[in-house]
Order: structure tokens, then C-alpha cells, then sequence
């Protein structure tokens, strides 16, 4: 039996306020438990150089140093968070060498398989890296309909401020996965979603992936820009990218 899922997701962008944008596209993820990986298909790697895989300096920690679950692990530590069942990883997979990632998540959960923590691994197309930690203040499993909320303090996109509210929603099921964050200013903010039926990843749907989207990563940093293009052209103003924070994740 494998425990690797892949999904062929669906994210959908809206900016608000007086310079609106929206859009979609098609993405390929991969959702896995690190620690406990079996029986990969052939052709997805967790080595380095991967034609298509994830590596642990990807992910968990400090951009292309990452510690993977050890990292997590420490984080839910540090925070007095006891998780006894299984962490997970969201991600983008590497494809012919390449990895970007705007938006990673960590799913950790209880022995009864209650969703109880989610970290957001953030990263911007300038190199820096920083994660929230979404969980109740009594930790109690999180629910499809509750909203947690994050301070905005890190700089993602030019075009919006490094201030307001990130209101997060997440849908874990055994048939999909769905993600909603809502970033609230009062003139303005973004809406953002990802939604993807889990399926078993196989040699097959890889080769499919690699053939409707044959860039992976790469083609995500071409979007990205494009859309900064749109955004320019329709007057939005740029900010300057400034330090990121010291610290590596916030709540």
C-alpha cells in the first residue's frame, strides 16, 4: 500500500479593492508523511537532483536548509503542542531539479486522527521564507468550518502591504483537500483558495502531471510574474521588498 497522494489542484485568486485581479490555474501537489513514506512509485525521489520528488532542505526551517519533520517537530514543541498521530506535508513537487513553493502546509494530527495543527510555509519569489503556525489556543481539533487567524508580517506580493489579517479555513478529508486564507485590509486584501481530489500517486499520473504542465515550478514563477505585469499595468502600487522577520514562525 502507498501513502502518497497526488492532486491535480485548482487555486483561485481575487484581489480587492480598487485595483481588482483575479485568476486560475491548475497546480500539482503532493501530500505524504515524510517520516513514513512506503513503497514510492518509481519515479518520484526524495534524493537530491529529483526528477520529480520533494527533498527535506525544501521544506521545514530556513529556504533550501530545511529540516523537514525534526524541524516541525520542534516548532509544535516550542508552542507546548503534543501531537501523537501523523504529520503530513502539502508541497509542490521538485520537477527536473527545480522547486518553488508559494504557499506549503504541514497537517499534523492526534491518535484519533483529529487535525489539531497546520503550519503555512510561506515563500516569495525573492528567497525568504516564513511560516504560521494555525492552531486554537486550547488546540482543539480543528473543524472545516472554523476560521484561525495570523497577524500579516511577512512580504509576499509588491502589491499588497505588509498588514492585516490572514483568516485561514481548511477542509481535510480522506477524498480531498480544500484551503481557504483571506488575507483582510480595510481598503483592500486578497482571497485565495486551493482545492484537490486525493488520488494514489503512480508512475502514470506523474508522467500525466509532466506532460499538461511540463514546467512545474518554473511555470508557477512565469505566472507569478505575469499576474505582477497585469497588476502594473492596471496602475497598483509597488513596495519595495523589505527585511524579512528574524524569527521563522508566528501565530
Amino acid at each position: 500500500m502507498r501513502n502518497i497522494n497526488y492532486l491535480e489542484c485548482q487555486t483561485w485568486h481575487g484581489r480587492k479593492g480598487c485595483v481588482k485581479n483575479s485568476f486560475s490555474y491548475s497546480l500539482d501537489y503532493v501530500l505524504f508523511e515524510p517520516d513514513g513514506l512506503k513503497n514510492p512509485p518509481l519515479l518520484f525521489s526524495r534524493k537530491r537532483g529529483s526528477f520529480f520528488g520533494v527533498l527535506d532542505k525544501d521544506h521545514g526551517g530556513l529556504p533550501r536548509k530545511g529540516l523537514g519533520v525534526v524541524w516541525v517537530k520542534k516548532v509544535l514543541a516550542n508552542n507546548s503542542i503534543r501531537i501523537d498521530g501523523k504529520i503530513l506535508l502539502l508541497a509542490q513537487p521538485r520537477v527536473l531539479g527545480h522547486s518553488f513553493n508559494p504557499v506549503s502546509f504541514w497537517f499534523c494530527f492526534d491518535k484519533a486522527e483529529n487535525l489539531c495543527a497546520v503550519i503555512a510555509e510561506v515563500n516569495n519569489t525573492f528567497g525568504d521564507r516564513h511560516s504560521y503556525l494555525c492552531v486554537h489556543p486550547n488546540f482543539r481539533p480543528i473543524l472545516p468550518s472554523d476560521r484561525l487567524m495570523a497577524k500579516k508580517i511577512f512580504h509576499v506580493s509588491p502589491f499588497q502591504p505588509i498588514k492585516g489579517d490572514y483568516e485561514f479555513r481548511f477542509d481535510f478529508r480522506k477524498e480531498k483537500i480544500g484551503i481557504w486564507i483571506n488575507l483582510k485590509l480595510p481598503d483592500g486584501g486578497l482571497f485565495a483558495n486551493l482545492i484537490g481530489r486525493r488520488t494514489d500517486l503512480t508512475n502514470l499520473s506523474i508522467i500525466r502531471s509532466l506532460f499538461l504542465r511540463p514546467f512545474g515550478s518554473r511555470r508557477v514563477l512565469g505566472l507569478i510574474h505575469w499576474q505582477a505585469l497585469r497588476l502594473l499595468f492596471r496602475g497598483a502600487k509597488y513596495r519595495k521588498r523589505p527585511l524579512p522577520p528574524e524569527f521563522e514562525i508566528s501565530m
